[in-house]
């Protein structure tokens, strides 16, 4: 979790909503990494999570990840859940949970759907308070930059 930190520090740099995600294969080799850059790409899927399974699907040369895990800031979105699914992913850690639009019980709980036909073992609060410390201070700078415009 301390990596997907670092790589939230990046997208804040970049001004970017501090979200950061990495993905580690069944062995325990880093094989992606990703900083939210929504803005910067101008691409409304360039979440950190996704980022993160495209370089590590690039670096496997394959879209399945199976027997990786996630680790990302901020509990995952619908879209970042069902890429990862998609992507045969094994473990789902997140950070802060998101009451707006979590998909792992924040907002909804697409993670238990029987419908579905895969599913990750999904474990969230790790770090929970640092990963939601990160969000919150910078929301509070960019509503004080707003406040002095």
């Amino acid at each position: 979790m301390r990596l997907a930190l670092a790589q939230a520090a990046h997208a804040q740099a970049q001004d970017e909503v501090p979200v950061g995600a990495v993905v580690v294969s069944a062995e325990g080799e880093l094989i992606g990494q990703g900083a939210n850059a929504v803005i910067g790409l101008s691409d409304p899927s360039a979440h950190a999570e996704v980022l993160a399974l495209r370089e590590a699907a690039s670096y496997l040369g394959n879209y399945r990840l199976p027997g990786a895990s996630v680790f990302v800031t901020l509990e995952p979105c619908a879209m970042c859940l069902g890429a990862m699914f998609h992507a045969r992913v094994a473990r789902i850690v997140y950070g802060a949970s998101d009451f707006k639009t979590g998909a792992c019980g924040g907002r909804v709980d697409l993670s238990e759907r029987g419908t579905l036909n895969h599913h990750a073992h999904i474990e969230g609060g790790v770090l929970s308070q640092e990963c939601g410390q990160v969000l919150s201070q910078f929301f509070k700078a960019r509503r004080g930059r707003a406040d002095s415009s």
